[in-house]
């Protein structure tokens, strides 16, 4: 099950050319560029004590119990970092029942005590954000710069719920007779399953784990086996924080088994899952015999409406940061760039000039601003989509291919004269094998961005509503009224308006329809962890 969480999300939830030296000199010094520094990153993981390949239970670094490992690759070079342990059903049920037994000391501490860890958790990610950006850089693409972006943004929530551990308040309800009290507890609910993508290796996983500690849950984190390195890493320092044995426990390798266990299990009390649509459907039905709590951030399509009225340089500033961020493999990633008629040339044109600026390749170097896609999988979907959107009459303003850059690179691309009878438009499983463990999933997740013209206000918010998805949208307007109006029609959990990057730990995340259940960061995050009792205290008269 959770092999199809990792297959989805690498797909799902998964240039700009050259200049006057020829493309196979510049992509041989390219890659010998990218080798030794990548050599020079990992030694100075090591150094660091930050490389870790043995899954965590109850404390302890273990192997795979029948020895197996599952090679970590660098996206941009196809280089082996290192090999990690192939876990499953077995070592997923001690780390279980790890969980379940520190649960009922973890859970004791004072919401203080629970702080100060969490604080001290969050200081060290701080002190080792190169090191922890580099190793993002080599086993997921991205450039460092927006490595280092999610350090800062993943330690973030460690440090917000470190705060607000303190501040899971209960409540007393005025009695229906004298000698009655009425209390409402707040109180942790027990072994979280906590199952991450690889887009954001740190920071999907410190959004989940953060409230779950906070609350007083223990946790088993199943991290995509394409980025498993970030994972252990930052368990590592959870450690060293203080953060007790058992609390935090990492698994991954054999997909399907450790979900199915995670999902059987009765002692796991809720799953938290991040990834596609179609997986996340799957855990509801899997989770259904135990009942279990289920919160789920699933698939995107986000519009972006660019309105006549709009600030063009602002539009195409947040719109090139909606969509092209981390190469496009983003769920919130700005899906459906729809322009009202009377300002698409002028948007079409400025905006293709901004894409051009993009510079590809090694996440390593500095000039770097789009890295690879994850895999050749994610490649091969990308140019699934395109080629569906062109052979139904829409036009390529701007790349179209994959880069010279070989391996998984695929240039920067604008396409024009989209409409919604295109795969670059529609949000829906394509395919799935008879397993369910490699599925198409909904969005194209890579950098690609669809333009839509549109004429009216009304056809704008029809356009934008015209999904099953309902994660984020963003609008580009100078009318305040208009701005309040789209706003509340548009179906969607995040509304960004003239602002392509609207994430924070203060804000709730999520979605509604089939971009899922429950929200993450912010105080309403804490919610999903804790179970609400109720105590009538009698004869206090």
């Amino acid at each position: 099950m959770a092999m199809a969480m990792r297959r989805a999300a690498a797909l799902g939830a998964r240039h700009i050319l050259a200049a006057s030296v020829s493309a196979s000199s510049r992509v041989a010094s390219r890659r010998h560029m990218g080798s030794v520094d990548a050599g020079a990153a990992m030694e100075k993981i090591r150094a660091a004590g930050l490389l870790r390949t043995r899954g965590l239970i109850g404390g302890k670094w273990v192997d795979a119990y029948d020895g197996k490992t599952i090679e970590v690759q660098n996206p941009a070079t196809g280089e082996v970092l290192a090999n990690v342990a192939c876990m499953g059903n077995r070592e997923t049920a001690d780390a279980i029942t790890s969980a379940n037994t520190t649960f009922y000391t973890w859970s004791k501490l004072t919401a203080s005590e629970r702080s100060k860890a969490l604080r001290k958790w969050h200081d060290l990610l701080m002190s080792h954000k190169e090191e922890l950006a580099l190793l993002m850089t080599l086993e997921q693409g991205k450039p460092m710069k927006e490595a280092l972006g999610e350090v800062n943004y993943g330690a973030s929530f460690i440090e917000f719920f470190a705060e607000e551990a303190k501040r899971v308040y209960g409540d007393i309800i005025p009695p229906t007779l004298a000698d009655r009290r009425l209390l409402v507890l707040k109180q942790p609910i027990g072994v979280v399953g906590a199952i991450t993508p690889w887009n954001f290796p740190l920071a999907m996983i410190t959004r989940k784990v953060g409230p779950a500690l906070a609350c007083g849950c223990t946790v088993v984190v199943k991290p995509s086996e394409f980025t498993p390195l970030t994972a252990l890493a930052a368990a590592d320092l959870a450690l060293q924080a203080g953060i007790p044995a058992g609390a935090l426990n990492v698994v991954m390798g054999n997909a399907p088994e450790i979900g199915d266990e995670l999902m059987q299990s009765m002692q796991v009390r809720k799953i938290t899952f991040t990834g596609s649509t179609a997986v996340g459907k799957k855990l509801m039905a899997g989770s259904a015999n135990t009942v279990k709590k289920v919160s789920l951030e699933l698939g995107g399509n986000a519009p972006c409406i660019v309105f006549d009225d709009a600030d063009i340089d602002v539009a195409v500033k947040g719109s090139l940061a909606a969509k092209f961020r981390n190469s496009g493999q983003t769920c919130v990633c700005a899906n459906r760039i729809l322009v009202q008629e009377g300002i698409y040339e002028k948007f079409a044109s400025a905006f293709v000039k901004a894409v051009q600026s993009l510079q590809v390749g090694n996440g390593l170097e500095e000039s770097t601003s789009q890295g690879p896609l994850i895999n050749e999988a994610a490649v091969q979907k990308v140019e699934k989509f395109v080629g569906d959107a062109t052979s139904k009459g829409a036009n390529i303003m701007l790349g179209g291919k994959r880069h010279s850059l070989g391996m998984s690179f695929y240039e920067p691309t604008v396409v024009g004269n989209v409409s919604n009878d295109m795969l670059l438009f529609r949000f829906e499983l394509l395919m799935c094998n008879k397993a369910n463990t490699f599925c198409f999933s909904e969005e194209v997740f890579g950098p690609v961005a669809p333009l839509i013209p549109f004429k009216t206000e009304e056809e704008a918010i029809h356009l934008a509503n015209d999904t099953n998805a309902g994660l984020a949208a963003y609008m580009f307007t100078k009318n305040i009224a208009r701005s309040w109006r789209v706003s509340e029609a548009l179906e969607y959990g995040l509304v960004g308006v003239n602002e392509g990057l609207i994430s924070t730990e203060v804000a709730p995340f999520g979605g509604v329809k089939q971009s899922g259940l429950g929200r993450e960061g912010s105080k309403y995050g804490m919610d999903d962890y804790l179970e609400i009792k109720y105590v009538c205290m009698g004869n206090l008269g």
